[in-house]
């Protein structure tokens, strides 16, 4: 074995993807940040226990465990970091007035990786707004993650809405199901296992029907629901994607689980031309504080490496080679005007060797 290699899961970032995703992240986060996000960075690893408990429904099971050799308790490197906002916002922020719109970005690390997406460790950027899931909040996540993509330069992007207490609503209401039993039919509604879902509860069927193009799945839904168990959650979806029809695709894939199992009313995967699988998911979701009681957020959360490795994250090679002997006045001048400036330090260097597409001759950049 050559320790030159990396464990399964592990890659180098290098250049030019390493700048793409740095820039990738900044017009992200910039964007956010005109909408009143402020940055947090919280820490890599956390007491498992504080981890697992902070958001309601979750559970830590995706978490890389170690003991600290310092206070011998079992910690965990965090494999999302929406649980870590949530901290922060219930403890060291908990007497900020709400709603709090925070931002984030840093490496996650999965315990174990799928076959779709094999990276264990990757670069998560996203943002929480906490106090809120009305269908205002829900409105300016989704518009900020659309806003914030198209100023990084990801084209083709398109939301995929889904419900995911759907199946806990039908069942406390108009199609009660044995709670002993519900698990396994949200399990077959979101493999799409018509046969399933007829042997555990046949009324359910048009659910797997009401998936598609958002406004006709959305008018399947709405026919589905005479009794109107659902009519503020489908009234909410409307007015949500009433603000985005024209600017990115839309569907509705309302009985979809994968991935939102602590989310409550609302959950959406984000897609992009040329990515296989999201980029992206948010939704709205329940924060535990110190003492149980409950306060509701909503937010996203994007992977700057599939953005990148599909080619969406635009690469910017722009190098402007300065031969030796050139005055450094100069040099700074065109840094100022944007280029990147690489000099020579020695007389054999030449542009192919520093990957630049320009030369300075006197004061101008002359492309090779």
């Amino acid at each position: 074995m050559t320790h030159a290699l990396l464990p399964e899961g592990f890659r180098d970032r290098l250049p030019p993807f390493a700048d793409a995703a740095a820039r990738l992240e900044q017009a992200i986060l910039g964007a956010a940040h005109a909408h009143g996000y402020e940055r947090v960075d919280p820490a890599l690893a956390e007491f498992e226990a504080g981890l697992a408990g902070r958001l309601k429904s979750a559970r830590a099971q995706d978490a890389v465990r170690f003991v600290d050799p310092v206070s011998q308790a079992t910690l965990a490197i965090r494999p999302d970091m929406t649980a870590q906002i949530g901290r922060i916002a219930a403890t060291r922020m908990g007497h900020h007035p709400r709603p709090v719109r925070l931002a984030y970005a840093g490496p996650v690390l999965k315990l174990r990786a799928s076959q779709l997406r094999p990276e264990r460790e990757l670069r998560q950027i996203g943002c929480e707004l906490i106090g809120l899931d009305t269908i205002a909040a829900a409105r300016e996540i989704v518009e900020v993650v659309v806003e914030a993509l198209a100023a990084a330069g990801v084209a083709g992007v398109s939301i995929d809405f889904t419900l995911p207490d759907l199946v806990d609503i039908l069942a406390a209401g108009p199609f009660p199901v044995d709670a002993g039993r519900i698990d396994a039919l949200r399990d077959r509604l979101d493999a799409k296992d018509a046969g399933g879902v007829a042997a555990i509860a046949p009324d359910y069927l048009p659910l797997i029907e009401a998936a598609g193009p958002f406004e006709a799945a959305h008018n399947r839904l709405c026919a589905f629901d005479a009794g109107g168990a659902l009519t503020s959650r489908l009234d909410g979806l409307w007015s949500i994607a009433e603000a985005l029809k024209g600017r990115v695709a839309l569907t509705l894939d309302p009985t979809e689980r994968h991935g939102f199992e602590f989310q409550s009313w609302l959950g959406f995967s984000i897609f992009a031309d040329g990515v296989l699988g999201e980029i992206g998911r948010g939704g709205s979701y329940t924060i535990v504080h110190e003492d149980g009681a409950e306060e509701a957020a909503i937010g996203f959360s994007l992977y700057a490496d599939a953005i990148v490795a599909a080619g969406l994250g635009p690469i910017d090679r722009r190098r402007l080679f300065v031969p030796l002997g050139t005055d450094p006045a100069l040099s700074a001048m065109m840094r100022g005007q944007g280029w990147v400036a690489v000099a020579a330090l020695e007389a054999g260097d030449t542009p192919e060797a520093q990957l630049c597409t320009h030369i300075l001759v006197g004061s101008e950049a002359r492309p090779l």
